[in-house]
């Protein structure tokens, strides 16, 4: 992988992609595999079926946790969705924030943008709006949120430390987020590690677990808590578009995980000197 903006670039092109295929495309075009990678959306995503606001059309099939149904959003709560796609999370959070709340998606893909806001206008959704720009320096003001949420998103930014320091920013004292994200324990293979569609698969962008915790906590949140693991497989068909069977082999038997996770912090409700101020 090259420089950040290259990086950047590669990940808007790649979902750009996304945004104009059918989920049931996405689920066999997921990290550049050709027949049977199928798999790695069903196993990375959860299933939504279950929650109030889900609307399947606006369901790219594209996240690897359930953050809304982890994220304490209440009536009247401001909710911004850090990398909203099509605006599934998004419309989840308007459910539990109802009428008298509002819900800003923001993402730096245009056409998912441009899919977003149809999707709300079909419904009538006027307290919802996607904007677009890139979440390591939102287009929001500081202190209006009182919960970020996302989905499988971070892992696909470079700079992931200036992430954290914008949800600070953007997130009311006492204010709070629930992320879901890929983090990995142990070291993905060179050859995995410089493929530019796994990166896009959000596979190599993905961090130390214990880095990923770490960085939230430098970023001044307080009160981490994780609130949900689980391992992610990638099957073998995925595997030998970059490694051969001997090393697919020994990927398996390491101890390399990949996990996706959902974590939750808050920002302090009084500032304290050296730490959010």
């Amino acid at each position: 992988m090259n420089t950040s903006s290259e990086i950047k670039e590669l990940v808007r092109q790649k979902y750009a992609e996304i945004a104009n295929q059918s989920k049931t495309a996405n689920a066999t075009s997921c990290c550049g595999a050709t027949e049977s990678c199928g798999e790695v959306y069903t196993i990375m995503a959860d299933e939504y079926k279950g929650l109030e606001g889900y609307h399947p059309d606006a369901d790219l099939g594209l996240g690897c946790g359930l953050p809304t149904q982890f994220a304490k959003i209440k009536k009247g709560d401001t909710v911004i969705d850090l990398g909203s796609g099509a605006g599934n999370d998004c419309f989840v959070a308007r459910a539990e924030t109802g009428e008298t709340g509002k819900v800003i998606g923001i993402d730096m893909t245009p056409e998912m943008i441009e899919k977003a806001r149809t999707n709300a206008e079909k419904r009538g959704f006027n307290n919802v709006e996607f904007r677009l720009g890139d979440i390591e320096k939102m287009p929001v003001t500081s202190e209006v949120a009182d919960v970020v949420v996302s989905n499988c998103v971070l892992n696909l930014v470079p700079e992931k430390d200036k992430v954290f320091s914008e949800i600070l920013r953007v997130l009311k004292p006492g204010g709070h987020f629930s992320i879901s994200d890929i983090v990995l324990t142990g070291s993905l293979p060179e050859k995995i590690r410089s493929a530019a569609e796994m990166y896009a698969g959000c596979v190599s962008g993905a961090i130390m677990k214990d880095d990923y915790l770490s960085q939230i906590r430098k970023a001044g949140f307080t009160n981490i808590v994780l609130q949900k693991e689980k391992p992610i497989i990638i099957p073998d068909a995925i595997l030998l578009n970059y490694l051969s069977q001997e090393e697919v082999d020994q990927f398996r038997s390491g101890t390399t995980g990949i996990y996706s996770i959902t974590v939750y912090a808050e920002k302090p409700a009084k500032c304290v000197p050296g730490v959010c101020c």
